[in-house]
C-alpha cells in the first residue's frame, strides 16, 4: 500500500527515536530542526518521502512542552506538503492530556485543542502510550492506538513480586490501571484516598485496603511534582507497609520532584520509562530505574506498516 518505512524525529526525544530505529533495523530520516534568530522554529525534511509510510516520533514533553508541540505540528505539515503516503504521529507522552474536561468556568479543554492541532497539521494516525484519560482518543478524527506500558513495566515488577505484595492506586482515577497490574501479578489491590485543593498540590488522607506488613507497589501514569507520590508513600508507611516502590509511565519530574523523591524516606525505588528524556535527573536521583519502551514502539510501528494487528500488543 505504501512504499518505504521512514522514521522522523524532532528534538524532544531523539534517543528514543534512535533506539526504535535500532529495533527496526533502519536509519532516521535526516531532519533539520532549528530556530530562526527571532525564535521561530524551522523544520525541513532532508529526504524524499513521496508515497512513503512516515512515523514522526515526538513526545510533547518538558523542558519545553509548547516548543515540542509546535515542532511536531510543523513536521507533520512538512510531510503532508511533501506528499507522504501516510503520516503517523508517534507521541510517547501526550502533553496537555490532564486538561481533558472543564473543571472550572471559562476553562479550555486543552487536550481537545491539541488534538485538533495535530489532526489539522496532517496526522493520519496517532500512536501514544498510557493516555492520562482514555477518552482523549475520541478527540481525534483519525485512528488512535493508545498502547499500555504494562508489558515493559511488569518485567522489573515480576522480579520483586512475591506472595506479600499489594498494588496501590494513588487515587480513585487510577484504579482501573492498578487493577490491571494487580490481576497480572496475582496481587491484592489498595487505593489511597486523596484530597486535592489546587493543581500540583495533594493531601493523602487514608488507605482503602490492607497494606499492613506488605510490599506496596504504587502504579501511576505520570509523576509530575511527585507531591501525590510522596504523600501516598507516607500514608502507606503509616498504615503498615514494609516497603514502597513506585512505577509510572511518564517521568515529567518537574519543579521539586527530584528533591522530594530523594528526601522521601518512604520510597525505596521509582521505576519509569523513557517516554520523556530524564537528562541529568537520573544521576541526581539514584532511586530512579528506567526501562525502555523502544521495543514496544518499534513492534507497533512494524505492525502498522505491515498491516498486522496492533491489538495483540495490548495487555
Amino acid at each position: 500500500m505504501y512504499s518505504d518505512l521512514k522514521i522522523v524525529t524532532g528534538s524532544a526525544n531523539p534517543d528514543l527515536a534512535k533506539a526504535i530505529c535500532d529495533h527496526l533495523g533502519c536509519q532516521l530520516t535526516p531532519t533539520l530542526a532549528t530556530t530562526f534568530s527571532d525564535g521561530e522554529l524551522r523544520i525541513e525534511i532532508g529526504d524524499n518521502v513521496r508515497g512513503d509510510d512516515v512515523f514522526v516520533v515526538q513526545p510533547t514533553c518538558s523542558p519545553n512542552v509548547n516548543r515540542n508541540l509546535v515542532q511536531l505540528c510543523l513536521m507533520l505539515d512538512a510531510l503532508k506538503r511533501a506528499s507522504a503516503g501516510r503520516i503517523t504521529a508517534v507521541i510517547p507522552y501526550y502533553g496537555y492530556a490532564r486538561q481533558d474536561r472543564k473543571v472550572s468556568p471559562r476553562a479550555p479543554i486543552s487536550a481537545k485543542t491539541v488534538a485538533d492541532f495535530i489532526s489539522v497539521s496532517g496526522a493520519d494516525r496517532v500512536v501514544t502510550i498510557d493516555l492520562h484519560a482514555g477518552q482523549i482518543q475520541g478527540f481525534f478524527n483519525c485512528p488512535v492506538d493508545n498502547l499500555y506500558a504494562a508489558p515493559v513495566m511488569l518485567e522489573p515488577l515480576r522480579q520483586i513480586a512475591n506472595d506479600n505484595i499489594v498494588i496501590v492506586s494513588p487515587d480513585a482515577g487510577g484504579v482501573e490501571r492498578a487493577r490491571s497490574y494487580a490481576k497480572r501479578l496475582n496481587a491484592p489491590l489498595a487505593i489511597v484516598d486523596k484530597r486535592r485543593d489546587k493543581p500540583n498540590q495533594a493531601q493523602a488522607m487514608h488507605v482503602i485496603g490492607d497494606v499492613e506488613g506488605k510490599s506496596a507497589i504504587i502504579v501511576d501514569d505520570i509523576i509530575d511534582t511527585a507531591g501525590t507520590l510522596c504523600a501516598g508513600a507516607d500514608v502507606l508507611l503509616k498504615y503498615g507497609a514494609t516497603e514502597i516502590i513506585a512505577c509510572a509511565t511518564h517521568p515529567v519530574m518537574s519543579g521539586p520532584a527530584i528533591d522530594r523523591i530523594n528526601a522521601s524516606e518512604s520510597l525505596k525505588r521509582v521505576i519509569v520509562t523513557d517516554t520523556i528524556p530524564l537528562g541529568d535527573k537520573k544521576e541526581r536521583c539514584p532511586k530512579i530505574q528506567v526501562v525502555s519502551v523502544a521495543a514496544l514502539m518499534a513492534k507497533t510501528i512494524h505492525n502498522i506498516h505491515t498491516g498486522s494487528s496492533v491489538s495483540v500488543l495490548f495487555v
